[in-house]
């Protein structure tokens, strides 16, 4: 959703909370930033409270508090004291609620995909309807097509395959290093049949030979050195 929406969504949360459910408001931040423009856990509990859900009890959990108080934060929200939980990412896995039915996501463009799908797993655990909702300003086209990927697709396994396939695969040396290492002959995930049918080649030679230097397999590396350069045959 985009901000002209988002009057509407704390009405439906209120709704919600007025039916008896909980909800948590996921930020990107602990506390405000100067260099980063995202919604702040500590700022964004004292706000709501104050004014969007002053007739509920909100509660505050991120990671750098105290332990004792997390684990009060968690325990108020689990026995049902607590009715809106404000929160990190912290919250991503190790939280069952079942009557938290609504999680409001904020800068949802800032989160990965595999995150996301972690976070909107929170609710949806008991027997009532859920919601997720992500407020975003993708400002990139790529930022777009991840949102639009966790709007349409529930299973984890393929999101995390769109999540690599927009990423790019990344370089083990120079900028590109997030993801995975990036194949002259092969692009992940798609070719990983191939890929892995290639290991078993190469163990199987090694097995054979007890090391790919050997004269026997002279021809094979020239050719791969050919096709592919130096730096293909690794040591």
């Amino acid at each position: 959703m985009g901000e002209e929406r988002r009057p509407g969504a704390y009405g439906y949360v209120r709704d919600r909370l007025r039916e008896g459910r909980q909800a948590y408001v996921v930020c990107p931040l602990v506390e405000g930033s100067q260099t980063m423009e995202a919604k702040a856990a500590t700022e964004e509990s004292k706000r709501l409270a104050s004014t969007e859900f002053a007739d509920f009890d909100v509660g505050l959990l991120h990671g750098q508090m105290p332990a004792r108080e997390k684990q009060a934060a968690m325990e108020a929200f689990a026995s049902g004291r607590t009715d809106v939980l404000v929160a990190t990412s912290v919250i991503e896995v190790g939280i069952d609620v079942a009557n938290a039915t609504v999680m409001l996501i904020e800068g949802a463009e800032r989160y990965g995909l595999s995150q996301l799908h972690q976070l909107r797993g929170r609710v949806g655990r008991g027997e009532h309807a859920s919601q997720c909702i992500l407020f975003a300003d993708p400002a990139s086209e790529l930022a777009g097509r991840r949102l639009e990927a966790i709007a349409s697709e529930r299973d984890g396994f393929k999101l995390a395959e769109v999540d690599l396939s927009l990423r790019g695969e990344g370089e083990i040396l120079g900028t590109r290093q997030h993801g995975l290492p990036r194949f002259r002959v092969a692009v992940l995930p798609d070719d990983v049949a191939m890929l892995t049918e290639a290991r078993r080649e190469v163990i199987a030679l090694l097995d054979r030979h007890g090391s790919l230097d050997v004269p026997e397999l002279g021809p094979l590396l020239d050719a791969a050195r050919r096709r592919f350069g130096d730096e293909a045959i690794a040591p």
